[in-house]
């Protein structure tokens, strides 16, 4: 005897907020990115220029994002039966591989202007650095609280220009008093250093719920001896537990029962192992419940 049952939170004015989020940012990331470029050649400033083509990737993974978080809101169909929330995941799969790639090109950047300093318009850097912080920290601070792993993704784009940003605001009021140019690489390959050292974290993260690993804030073993503990209950198999997003959990069983006479008993035990599920975040639950002498075909390969 099988049944299968889902139960949906109320993620919809969430997702609501996470859309309106990082479509701002989105916004806010083009229109200051066609500034940086205009404002880069003005100051002459090569590490301006090269946060442009940073903030022109962010812009391209934001509006990414923006897409596949509508797309990932959309109800479940024949094609994708647990609905699209993992395109969501893809959101912050593509950004990280992207925030990777601009690393590497800022890394790159500041070593060639290590090996050859020039000198940049530290007044117009300074102005523009005020500037940069705070659009770039207004985003960043929306998307900050955000729940879903896209806007997490997105919020530390937005951390790393604001850091970037606060780099080129010391540099340019160093660089007013003092001769060195130099500084200004140092600095940039410091911070690009912590962003990817983050980033690569966060690609792990969804690399395993992507891979369909069991979610970090599950206990499987603790459920497990919880739906032990209830009578008539004497082993389970073919347990599984993934994620689909990294917020809604899906978890499936069999669970091997003695001494069920009547069919009361063996709804009693379903709702005892529902009751268990509920207390944790798991939005679908599939249980199986095998009686005694009924031979289960995948005893063995559970």
């Amino acid at each position: 005897m099988s049944q299968s049952h889902s139960h949906h939170h109320t993620h919809d004015h969430a997702h609501h907020t996470s859309a309106k989020n990082i479509k701002a940012a989105f916004f806010l990331n083009l229109v200051f990115t066609m500034l940086e470029l205009v404002g880069g050649f003005y100051v002459n400033s090569v590490s301006i220029l090269s946060d442009a083509l940073h903030d022109m990737g962010d812009s391209l993974s934001l509006g990414l994002s923006w897409y596949l978080h509508n797309k990932s809101k959309q109800k479940a169909d024949a094609k994708f039966t647990f609905g699209y929330s993992r395109f969501s995941l893809l959101g912050a799969l593509i950004n990280s591989v992207i925030l990777i790639l601009g690393s590497g090109f800022v890394l790159y950047e500041a070593v060639s202007r290590l090996m050859h300093p020039e000198q940049a318009d530290a007044r117009g850097m300074l102005y523009f650095a005020l500037l940069g912080i705070a659009v770039n920290g207004y985003a960043a601070f929306r998307l900050m609280g955000g729940t879903s792993m896209n806007e997490r993704v997105v919020s530390w784009h937005l951390i790393e220009d604001v850091l970037g940003w606060v780099a080129v605001l010391i540099v340019s009021i160093v660089m007013m008093f003092t001769d060195a140019p130099w500084l200004d690489p140092v600095l940039s390959l410091c911070i690009t250093l912590f962003i990817l050292y983050n980033v690569i974290g966060r690609l792990k993260e969804t690399m395993i719920i992507l891979l369909q690993g069991a979610p970090a804030d599950i206990d499987a073993e603790a459920i497990r001896n919880e739906i032990l503990q209830l009578p008539n209950v004497v082993g389970m198999h073919h347990i599984n537990i993934w994620s689909l997003e990294g917020e809604h959990h899906v978890y499936t069983a069999h669970i091997q029962t003695q001494g069920v006479d009547t069919f009361e008993e063996l709804i009693a035990i379903k709702r005892g192992v529902k009751n268990i599920l509920k207390q944790h975040p798991f939005t679908y639950y599939t249980i199986e419940v095998d009686v005694e002498g009924e031979e289960c075909e995948m005893a063995t390969s559970g």
